[in-house]
């Protein structure tokens, strides 16, 4: 993808992709759109373009926001938003590199990633169960909630899911990722259970509807839309209603918010960085060290608990 009439589509396709997967505000995502429109026009201006860029050019563009005397905050947004859609290019097989990935801003306060406790997915989960016009709903509801929860998939890869990996009770999910990577996931109790009923619903609504001269989907959760399945943006919206319905604040649901949910409960439980690493199909252990806040909990909590030394001193009788 190269040229400047690429840059627009770049952009578009970012904002849906954090609108739709992290359910990022509005008003974040008309910051980030503003951030990379200004980074457009200077490429431009200099004959570059989002896919030859390297790393001087982007370097290059931060020395002339400092030298028009932007604040150290928005110099630092402004970065954030490039090595951004640079990963997403990167993700997406747009890019072999992510010009941006060494370089250093002025520096901000690094936010973990919002997450769920056990009792809130729970509540979602239940509320899923109970979503839906029909009991076809419900069940699809239920499927797509439980296999989110079991796998720590993207919400682009559930969606996208064609209906022969889940044939045959399947223990595990193969799993397209970004920059077409394949992964195996394995599957809960509850997932393969929730699995196994909507296939079979789901395999009878497409009876009916080749009765009705329509064609047979392949995908798990097929749509009448443009792409044959479920949007990523549809089941954003139903999993603000499961929050809704289930008690948990709606700020604080998304479809990522269950992918956080999923490493940080596997790790409070004892599962290391590594496996987290294969199973949530980051490229780079790095990208899974965000996580490490809830490593940490854990080891203190083991050694203020086991070691001798953590023990209260006794007290002097004399």
């Amino acid at each position: 993808m190269s040229g400047p009439a690429t840059h627009d589509l770049w952009i578009s396709s970012f904002l849906e992709a954090q609108a739709a997967e992290l359910g990022a505000a509005t008003n974040t995502l008309l910051a980030y759109g503003r951030d990379l429109q200004d980074f457009s026009g200077w490429l431009v201006h200099n004959n570059q373009t989002f896919d030859s860029a390297s790393q001087d050019e982007v370097e290059a563009y931060l020395i002339s926001c400092d030298s028009q005397g932007l604040a150290k905050s928005t110099r630092a947004r402004r970065l954030s938003a490039i090595k951004q859609i640079y990963r997403f290019a990167f993700e997406e097989s747009w890019r072999e590199d992510n010009p941006a990935i060494q370089i250093k801003g002025p520096g901000r306060e690094k936010k973990l990633p919002q997450t769920l406790d056990v009792l809130e997915v729970d509540r979602l989960l239940d509320a899923a169960r109970q979503s839906g016009r029909n009991i076809r709903d419900r069940l699809r509801n239920t499927c797509m909630m439980e296999l989110l929860y079991a796998t720590g998939m993207r919400v682009s890869e559930l969606v996208s899911l064609p209906v022969s990996s889940a044939r045959g009770d399947p223990r595990m999910l193969l799993v397209l990722g970004k920059g077409g990577k394949e992964r195996m996931v394995p599957l809960s109790p509850p997932a393969r259970a929730a699995l196994e009923a909507w296939v079979a619903e789901r395999d009878l609504m497409q009876e009916e509807a080749a009765a009705n001269g329509l064609p047979n989907s392949k995908y798990l959760f097929p749509s009448r839309g443009k792409s044959g399945f479920l949007t990523r943006h549809r089941f954003y919206l139903l999993i603000k209603e499961f929050a809704v319905s289930g008690g948990v604040s709606p700020n604080k649901v998304t479809p990522h918010t269950l992918r956080h949910a999923f490493a940080t409960h596997l790790l409070a439980n004892g599962a290391d960085l590594r496996s987290i690493q294969t199973l949530l199909g980051h490229v780079d252990v790095a990208t899974t060290e965000i996580y490490t806040h809830v490593l940490e909990e854990r080891l203190a909590e083991l050694v203020l608990e086991h070691h001798p030394m953590a023990k209260d001193p006794p007290k002097d009788k004399g």
